[in-house]
């Protein structure tokens, strides 16, 4: 441990040449009254001066814990129980609560994955950041308020002033992310740690903040310990990375080292689960984790990843304490595993069965200029007085096929969930047609539906932990879905459905006994989508159904939708903003942007040149774990505008990087006509055809 420095004003020098952070065994403990439950364990890793660490792994593998060990902020149960976390030299552990005050957010800064919560909702925002400088640095409220407008303009807020003049939540979601990270700058940290910060956002709005982090990191020399699940975004931001699994770090080195040359088989089994461009979900199906994430209190002897190693060995594996081992020839590459040097990493993957897709069948969903408005008080606070029209739906036409899969994508408020609604039956259309079969459905209402309507479309939810009844066991839930759509001719027979579909969405049945609670969230999801198939859906619409999931869980749960689509022919309406995940799975793509569809294709149509614009940049946002794509670099300027008060002309007008190549101002008057290009591929804008055939494509893939 480092002696108290003699230094009374400051915890740490300005100037420091080693480590910025140094963790080194590290171990967590939370203490309840049953027991000691240890969330990290032996964790080392090392942060140098402008270095950026990104700390990955699944839900529950300890990295929060991590970031919080660092702030020194593990609340009334968490303790460090060994190991040392040194920031510039000077142990954590041992300072004083009034040194730890002076480090945080004037040396340490921290960025929380929710910005609203890091807000006080009661104050404007330019008084909350003149407090940083104002307690930390002493500075006057006149030298402090120029503090403050330069650090919003730095992270390209538009009007400064009207930002520092208003409240939390008369900002976007992405706005409110940015005016946290200007909040964690403001003292020029030494330290940022940000814990999963785009989480929440659009995928748009997550390139723009990514690209302002790694600017702002660049400009001030912050290093900086990004953590995430998302090793795409990792490889974006980060130059080194540690890979963590139950507690433990298995992997650590350089980006290149790690995603080029990994060592460890969890991950490899975690490249594995996630679809990069090129896979097919045919003939190259994702290779899902087997198993389960152990229990902090049910952890295996040995290494924490036996039981779901493809390259566990009895007696060698699960014995003893597996400690980190140096990769020899990489830069600070190290291993926890006792067979790395003897696995051929470079062996062909073991394919899994591989499967041939049900062919695509009639049309059996029809929608013709469907348009949905809502009519809101002009002052939504207090009602009364002129309303407005909200556009949520705009003249939506497409058909959706027996057994294909239909994308629909695009950002917060595009009218995607709108759209969801009123297929169900949640909401009725203002105007247009929905044709399911041979009947018109727009207009009536879920509790006007008969039986057989109802069941045959259904909804599996983004959020498992939120469409379950904590009261009631697995089984039932099941079972009052056979009820409620008149399955069954006794108990009995709806007892015998409950268990075939727990076969089907490969569950074991003595799950039926289970509550809600005894589930994760990858089995919860699974009992929603055993639930959706109780009528035999012949329309099934995803709504985000594996955005809240790990990475490994979203490859079993992906798979298992893909299967029960070419058992049951199913019609799968996949709504989602991962167009990772979009390209892996969907026969067809339909692109939405604020109420309207501005690009409908095949997958392969719609990931090729020509786009539309808003297309292309959304490719351009996607975050890829593959250090040979190289991909165009397009960053929307902007919010999203509100569907309550839309752009004059196209939708897209506002935000558009080829709107100069639009002669005249057409686009500011007229909303484009939807054209026809080859073979059926239909895009919504101004651009003559001759420009739309030069454009080159957003994501190469670098040739071996």
């Amino acid at each position: 441990m480092v002696d108290t420095i003699a230094d009374d004003v400051k915890a740490v020098p300005d100037r420091y040449d080693g480590p910025i952070l140094e963790i080194e065994n590290l171990s967590i403990s939370f203490f309840t009254r049953l027991r000691e439950i240890p969330a990290v364990m032996d964790f080392s890793c090392k942060v140098m001066p402008g270095e950026a660490m990104g700390l990955v792994g699944e839900s529950g593998c300890g990295k929060s814990t991590v970031a919080l060990g660092v702030m020194q902020d593990l609340g009334v149960n968490g303790r460090v129980v060994g190991g040392t976390i040194k920031f510039k030299g000077r142990d954590l552990n041992t300072m004083s609560q009034e040194e730890l005050r002076d480090l945080r957010g004037s040396e340490i800064a921290m960025i929380y994955q929710e910005p609203m919560a890091s807000l006080n909702p009661a104050m404007k925002i330019g008084k909350q950041l003149m407090e940083v400088p104002m307690i930390h640095e002493g500075k006057s409220e006149k030298e402090a308020y120029q503090m403050a407008l330069d650090v919003v303009t730095d992270v390209r807020l538009p009007d400064p002033e009207r930002m520092l003049k208003s409240y939390p939540h008369q900002l976007s979601g992405g706005q409110q992310q940015r005016i946290v990270i200007a909040m964690a700058l403001m003292s020029k940290p030494s330290l940022l740690i940000l814990d999963e910060p785009t989480t929440a956002l659009d995928v748009t709005v997550e390139a723009g903040i990514v690209d302002l982090v790694k600017g702002l990191g660049e400009k001030y020399g912050t290093s900086m310990l990004f953590i995430s699940h998302n090793l795409g975004l990792v490889l974006e931001t980060c130059d080194r990375l540690c890979v963590m699994y139950s507690g433990e770090a298995v992997e650590t080195g350089s980006i290149e080292d790690v995603f080029d040359e990994m060592q460890h088989p969890y991950t490899q089994a975690l490249f594995r689960s996630i679809p990069l461009p090129g896979a097919d979900k045919n003939a190259r199906p994702l290779v899902a984790i087997p198993g389960n994430f152990p229990l902090p209190h049910e952890r295996p002897p040995g290494c924490n990843f036996g039981p779901r190693c493809d390259y566990f060995e009895e007696g060698r594996c699960n014995v003893g304490n597996i400690r980190m081992d140096k990769v020899p020839g990489n830069d600070r590459h190290a291993s926890r595993c006792v067979k790395f040097k003897e696995i051929d990493w470079n062996a062909p993957i073991t394919l899994a069965e591989t499967t041939e897709k049900a062919p695509i069948g009639d049309v059996v969903l029809k929608i013709d200029n469907l348009k949905k408005y809502y009519e809101v008080a002009a002052n939504a606070l207090f009602g009364g007085g002129s309303t407005k029209v909200v556009k949520a739906n705009e003249t939506l036409s497409f058909e959706a096929r027996e057994s294909e899969t239909l994308a629909i994508v695009g950002e917060s408020g595009c009218g995607k969930s709108t759209l969801a609604k009123v297929l169900m039956g949640l909401e009725t259309a203002t105007d247009g047609t929905i044709v399911m079969g041979n009947q018109e459905i727009q207009n009536t209402a879920i509790e006007d539906r008969d039986t057989k309507t109802v069941s045959s479309i259904q909804m599996v939810f983004q959020n498992p932990f939120d469409t379950l009844n904590p009261s009631m066991t697995v089984g039932r839930q099941i079972i009052r879905a056979l009820e409620v759509f008149k399955i069954g001719n006794s108990d009995a027979d709806r007892k015998n459905r409950m268990l075939e579909l727990l076969d089907l969405v490969k569950l074991p049945r003595a799950f039926a006994d289970r509550m809600p609670r005894q589930l994760s969230g990858g089995q919860k999801q699974r009992v929603g989508i055993a639930r959706a198939f109780a009528g035999d859906a012949r329309i099934v619409v995803a709504d985000e159904p594996v955005s809240a999931l790990d990475v490994s869980v979203q490859a079993a749960v992906t798979d298992l939708l893909m299967e029960i689509q070419r058992r049951e022919k199913t019609t799968l309406l996949f709504i989602s903003h991962d167009l990772s995940i979009v390209r892996y799975l969907s026969d067809r793509v339909m692109v939405m942007y604020l109420g309207h569809v501005v690009e409908l294709g095949s997958t392969e149509q719609v990931f090729s040149p020509p786009y539309h614009p808003y297309t292309e940049a959304l490719l351009s946002a996607v975050p890829i774990a593959d250090t040979s794509v190289q991909k165009k670099h397009i960053v929307l300027e902007g919010d999203i505008p509100s569907a309550m008060n839309p752009p004059s002309g196209c939708p897209f007008q506002t935000r558009c990087n080829w709107k100069s190549d639009v002669s005249g101002n057409l686009c500011d008057t007229e909303v484009p006509p939807m054209k026809t290009l080859a073979d059926g591929h239909q895009i919504k804008c101004h651009l003559a055809d001759d420009i739309l055939a030069r454009m080159e494509p957003v994501i190469k893939i670098a040739a071996e």
